[in-house]
This record gives structure tokens, sequence and C-alpha cells, in this order.
């Protein structure tokens, strides 16, 4: 971060008062600073910090004994070039408090490897050891500061953000490092807008507008405190004030931005990374006791002296020990306690350079590594400050990882008092990138400790997935219902995630249930209407057989063989029985029943139906002259045979079936969704369709016979009643076979009742119900002269 303070520390060593190495003289520039730059307290207390250092050390018995450091001061006034005027040569350097001076000190003294320690340039640029080698800084760099805020980000969990940076390679560099830290983190930033310093005015209108009309919450700032006054002060103007601002270190702990009244209202809450602060022990007493007449050489005491108590002649009786004054607040050093650690790692490495007893010669013309007071190259002390790894006077481990430290910050909030200041409290501290925040103590911009929302789209609740909108960045989203089968049990969910086999989602869409156990009972509505369907078709069959063998002995019943009926009505009550089978839970030997007994029961019938057909033909086909002997073969043990050959023939069918690859109970998954449906699985499709071509096969022929002989001349034909009834047999089973294929779950039960019924229905009807009409109803017919008639 680049500041502009008036001081840089230039330090020589010196031995019983006496200097080893002159420094390399500068200009006074003291009177002509007054004229740049306004008065620095800030860097006045850093200046002091360093001497207070060095006083210390040369106090420490134990550090560089029999050798004391010495320095000088000089005003840079935050002018590039004059970091270079001077006469004399140097040790080391203590400097500059810009990353651009930094560089042009580095490469100035690098040729003779003279060490310089920063205490404020940030810039990552100077890490690279291979262009900056004798640079050294006690302040992390700016890539840190960077990352940290990038975790704040996603601590907060705050996805949609704007960010407003200095256009410097200090903020592009600042939120280039911000955006490869959250990748992959589904943050979005809505917004960059930067900031000139020539036409900081406009681009403050502009920012401010962006920031008014944007629906992030949260603003990222990387860039000077002076620009980033300018753009409080536009959205003040509009009353912007709910939006939460971290800070970057180069503004967080600004006191001119704190005290300045006109922007508290849009500044209160905000959150930033700061310089780590620490507290120098001894240090406040010390500069309360700074006096002029005691230090009558010091140009930068003499002018604070006369700016602090407005008098040029200095009487002895003021005194800073009684006064509240910023210069004199150390409850939170940061650049101070820089140059404080900068000091002493520069006095800990002529410790460990000079540490060698009983040399006091040129260190080229001895063996070790050690070197005499007399005789420091810049080199070798290049070389021992690499290595420098203490314990500060804080108790803190102090070392450099090449040019840097380990990244240590604290994060500071800007919260209003009952006055309306603003005032900086420590909210917590950084090491490297573990955050340790006390929530409690933050206020946020919205005068609680709530903590803020800033997102595009509202988090997508468990049982929707987030779908990204068409153009818009991966933040802005839809929420989208799970499909059914799948759930999401987290918030903002990218997938759905599909059950397993056994289970479904629940009504909500948030888990996995197991799924329901279906199947066509006896306890539901359909179950119930075709179970009360077969059982009234066998109750009216067993009407029926008792009807006609009550009137066995009446000619409409001994017509066309009799007990060809009986067997007839007996098969038919067998089909309505049959289907009651398929209802309630399969097992494995109700898959094997229901099959088999469905297709004898049949069979049974239809064969009955055809042995009638040709019955009927070879009656009257007998009548003819010459074709009497032909109902010998036609007799009633001819007629019984048939009907059990035709069924046998079906028994063996379904032996072989059942016994080769028979039904099973299986589990349907594929359908009823939140439903297992549990039937008879088809093992050998091929043998369900043999047991119905066989029944088709007899089904047609008696169609085909029964149509020949329709015409047949009587009065009562029973052959028209058989094509009818084969007729809406026939319709019945054609349309049942894609409707058993096409039908889902336990409806292909209910299709295959329903076809057993509505077929058994019909002959019934088609072939009993004329019969009986005439057997109850219309007596009078019931003769054989009206049964013969032509």
């Amino acid at each position: 971060m680049d500041r502009v303070p008036r001081e840089e520390l230039w330090y020589c060593m010196k031995k019983s008062g006496v200097a080893v190495k002159y420094l390399r003289a500068v200009q006074d520039m003291y009177e002509d600073c007054k004229t740049v730059v306004s008065f620095d307290l800030i860097g006045l207390q850093s200046t002091y910090a360093m001497t207070f250092a060095v006083e210390q050390i040369n106090r420490n018995s134990t550090l560089m004994p029999g050798v004391k450091l010495g320095y000088r001061i000089f005003d840079s006034c935050g002018q590039y070039p004059w970091s270079l005027q001077g006469h004399q040569p140097i040790s080391l350097l203590i400097g500059g408090a810009t990353s651009t001076s930094s560089m042009i000190l580095s490469r100035t003294f690098g040729p003779v490897s003279v060490p310089i320690i920063s205490y404020l340039a940030s810039c990552p640029c100077l890490s690279d050891r291979s262009k900056f080698p004798n640079f050294f800084r006690t302040i992390p760099s700016d890539i840190y500061q960077a990352r940290v805020m990038a975790q704040l980000v996603i601590h907060y969990n705050w996805t949609w953000i704007g960010a407003v940076i200095d256009n410097s390679d200090y903020g592009h560099l600042a939120i280039q490092v911000f955006q490869e830290e959250i990748q992959g983190k589904s943050i979005c930033l809505e917004f960059i807008e930067t900031l000139n310093r020539e036409n900081i005015k406009r681009d403050a209108r502009r920012a401010a507008s962006t920031i008014q009309v944007s629906t992030a919450r949260v603003i990222i700032i990387f860039c000077w405190y002076t620009l980033i006054r300018d753009v409080f002060l536009e959205l003040s103007k509009r009353n912007v004030t709910d939006r939460q601002f971290l800070a970057s270190e180069s503004w967080s702990t600004s006191n001119d931005l704190l005290k300045d009244l006109s922007i508290s209202q849009v500044a209160n809450g905000v959150v930033g990374v700061a310089i780590k602060s620490s507290t120098i022990y001894g240090f406040e007493n010390y500069l309360r006791g700074l006096h002029p007449l005691h230090r009558p050489d010091d140009e930068f005491l003499r002018e604070f002296w006369e700016n602090e108590f407005g008098c040029i002649s200095f009487l002895g009786s003021e005194s800073l020990k009684g006064v509240q004054h910023p210069f004199t607040d150390t409850s939170h050093l940061r650049i101070a306690f820089n140059v404080y650690l900068a000091v002493y790692a520069a006095a800990h490495a002529f410790h460990s350079l000079l540490s060698c007893p009983g040399i006091d010669q040129p260190s080229g013309t001895n063996s070790s590594t050690c070197s005499s007071p007399k005789y420091i190259t810049p080199i070798e002390l290049l070389q021992h400050l690499n290595r420098v790894n203490v314990t500060t006077p804080q108790g803190d481990m102090f070392y450099f990882q090449g040019s840097d430290i380990p990244a240590k910050y604290d994060l500071v909030n800007w919260q209003m008092d009952s006055k309306g200041h603003l005032n900086l409290i420590l909210i917590g501290l950084v090491d490297g990138l573990d955050l340790d925040i006390d929530e409690s103590a933050i206020q946020w911009s919205t005068g609680s400790n709530q903590v803020p929302v800033s997102i595009c789209s509202e988090s997508c609740p468990p049982g929707t997935r987030s779908a990204n909108r068409k153009g818009e960045p991966l933040c802005c989203y839809d929420c989208i219902p799970c499909a059914k089968g799948e759930i999401s049990n987290n918030s903002s969910s990218l997938h759905c995630e599909r059950c397993p086999a056994e289970f479904w989602s629940n009504f909500d869409q948030t888990a996995c249930i197991p799924r329901q156990l279906d199947f066509l009972s006896f306890n539901e509505t359909l179950g119930i209407t075709l179970t009360t369907a077969a059982v009234s078709g066998a109750v009216v069959t067993t009407a029926v057989f008792v009807v006609f063998l009550y009137y066995r002995q009446t000619p409409m019943v001994r017509a066309n063989n009799s007990e060809l009926s009986f067997l007839l009505l007996l098969s038919l009550k067998l089909c309505f029985l049959c289907s009651l089978v398929f209802i309630g839970r399969p097992s494995v030997w109700s898959c094997r029943f229901q099959q088999a007994a469905f297709g004898i029961s049949f069979v049974l019938c239809v064969s009955c139906l055809l042995v009638k057909t040709l019955v009927v033909l070879a009656v009257f086909r007998s009548a003819r002259p010459g074709a009497g002997a032909l109902m010998k073969w036609f007799g009633p043990g001819v007629q019984r045979g048939s009907i059990c050959l035709f069924t046998s023939i079906q028994v063996i069918i379904c032996t072989v079936w059942l016994s080769l690859s028979p039904p099973v109970p299986g589990r349907d998954l594929g359908f009823q969704g939140s439903k297992v449906t549990l039937k008879c699985a088809m093992a050998s499709v091929v043998g369900f369709f043999v047991v119905l071509g066989y029944i088709g096969l007899l089904a047609c022929t008696c169609l085909f016979l029964a149509f020949l002989a329709r015409k047949l001349p009587d009065n009562f034909n029973e052959a028209k009643l058989i094509t009818f009834s084969m007729l809406i047999f026939c319709a019945v089973w054609v349309t049942f076979v894609p409707a058993y294929i096409s039908s889902p779950g336990k409806y292909v039960v209910a299709v295959e009742i329903f076809a057993i019924l509505a077929s058994s229905y019909g002959l019934l009807l088609c072939i009993f119900a004329p019969k009986c009409f005439i057997i109850l109803l219309r007596p009078e017919r019931n003769t054989k002269k009206h049964l013969m008639a032509r």
C-alpha cells in the first residue's frame, strides 16, 4: 500500500560514541518540505518509534554488547527523488514509505548490496528476489490482504458483491488476487468500478450511481482513503446507507475518514483489514517525555511543538504528559510498530554479524563468518539479515520469508456512537488465512449484529435445484423443483439426486423414503368392483344352471345336447371364479395357478361351444339324403371325447410352461413412482401367448363354423347365438392384447380380469339369456314343434 509520510529512516553503527560507518549525508530539506506536505502525526510517531527502539537496544546489555546503534533521520517530503539525496556511505537503510520509493532505493543501492527495510511498502512486486535482492519489509504483501478479503466474503456467505478499486497496479492486482481466491466458490462480482486520481469527482459520481442501483449489498474497496472519501460523499448525497463496505488496509484505519461526520452514516459498519497493531512497552511515557529543550537539534519535534502549543520560544513549562493527543496514543500502534520491528531486525542482523569475540580485522582476511565493527560490509549484513529469526520484546516470533514476513492482520470495525462519531473497534485477528473473529463485537451497516445478506438469488430450498439464468452470472439462478423420484437435501443444490431403486422421494422432494407396496387387493375400490362382478357372474351362472336343471326335460334344454349346456355353464362358472385368483398379493403358487386356471377354464368353455357348433352342423347335414350315418360320428361319447381332447392340449401347454418358466412374484419399479407394484412377472412371455393363441385358435374355429350354420332353417337356431357370443369373445381378446401390453403396474392385472369377465358375461348372456327368457317367460314357445318350425 503506498503511503506518503515524510520520514525515511537511515542507520549507521557507533562504537563508544564514534561512528564506524558514516551515513550518506542528505541535504536538510525541512524548510522546503513545509511547502510540500502538511504535518503528519503518524509519520512523526513512527520517527520516534525508531529513536525509541535504537535507545532501547543501546541500553540492552545482551544485544550487541559494547556496540551502539547510531542514526540520522531525513525527510523525503513524499517526493521520490529526495529519497536519494545524500553524501555519505551507509550500511543499512530503513525506508521507503512507498512502494515506488522502495523500488528506487532498492535498485539504487542494489549494486552495493545495501539492505533496505521498508515499514510500509506492500507491493507484491517487491517480493521478487531476482529484481530486489536487497529488499526487506515488515508489512505483509498486498496479496495477503486481498486473500483475507476473499476469506471474509466466503466466511459470511456473500455471493453477490461489488468492487471499487484504484485505477493503478495496486487496485488491479488486488482485485485479480481476490478473484483467483474466490474462484470455484460460487461468488460473483456484479461490477468493478475504477477510480482515477485525476478525474476523481467524475469517477466518484459514476461509482456511487453504480452502487446505488446495484443489488449487491456488500462492496469491497481497494483504494486510497482520499479517493473513497469522494465516493462516500456522493453516496451520502444520495442517502445510500444500507451497503456493507469491506475496507482494504490502505483506508481501514484512516483517521481522516473516521472524523468526517459528513460520511459517518454511509461508513458506519465498515469492516476492514488493517496492519497488525501492537503495544511497545514504555513508548507512551517516552513520547510524553519529549521536549524541544532536551532535543535542540530535532527539527521535527520543534515544528510539532510550535504547531501544538502555538509558541516559537520554548519556556519549558509545556508538556505532553497531561495532553490527550493522537501523537501520544499508543494503544494501537501499526506503522510505528513496523518501524520498531525494522530497527530490531537490523539490530539482530548486526548482532549476528558481530557475534564472534576476539576478531578485529577485515572480514576478508578471516575465515570466520563474523566481522569486526570496523570492517562491516553491506553484503555481509545482507546475508545475516536473511537469517534473522528472533523473538520480539512482545513475545512474537519474527523472521523473513525472502523479503516478506508472515502475514498477520487486524480486523477492524467502524462503529457509530450515540453522538454520531465513528470509532475504530478491533473485532478479530488474521494469521495467514485463519480468521479469528469476535462475531458479537461487530456492528454491521444495518446497525445491528445481524450479518447482512448479499446474494443475487435467494438460496434454493431443499427439494429444488438451481438453474442458471441464460446470459447472467452463475450467482443468478432460478429454483426448479426436483423431478419425481429425485431429491436435494441441501440449500442451493446444483443437481437433484435420484433415489435408489427401492426408494422414492417424499412430498417435499427432500428425502428418499421406502416405496409403498402396491398390488390389486380386495380392499381397494377397483378390487372390490372386479370381485363383485366375478362373484355376480358366478351367481348368475349358478342360477342359470339351476333353471336348466329344473327344466331339463323341456325341449329348450334338451335341444342340442343338454349335457354340453351343463358343462358349458360349469366352465363359465370356473371362468368367473378364476378371475378372483388374480386379486390379492402375488405369491409363488398364485402366480402359477392363476394363468393355468384361466387358460384351462376358457379352453373348456370354448371347446363346449365348438362341439355344440359341430353338432348343430352335423344334425342339419344328416337330414340330407344319404347323410344319415353322419350323426354316428357325433354321438355323446365323441362329443365328450372331443372336449377332453381340446382341454387336454391346453393342460399340456400349461404344464410345460409352468414347469420350464413359470410366472413368479416380481416388483415393478417403473411406473407408480412412490409405489412398488407387486405382480406376477412373466418369465416366459412365449408361454403366455401360446396359451392365449390356443384359446384364440379354438375361438376362431368356433366362430367360423357358427357363422356357416347361422342361416340353417330352424326357428331357434343356436348357431346364431354362438356366432354372436364368439364375436364378442374374439373382440374382447383382440382388444386385450394391446391393452395388456400398454397397461402400467397393477392395471395389467385389472385388464386381464376385465377381459375374463367381459368375455364370460358375453358368452353367458348371448347363449343363455334367450333360452332363459323362453323357459321362464314364454313357456308356450318351449315346445318341440315351435323349435322345429321353419
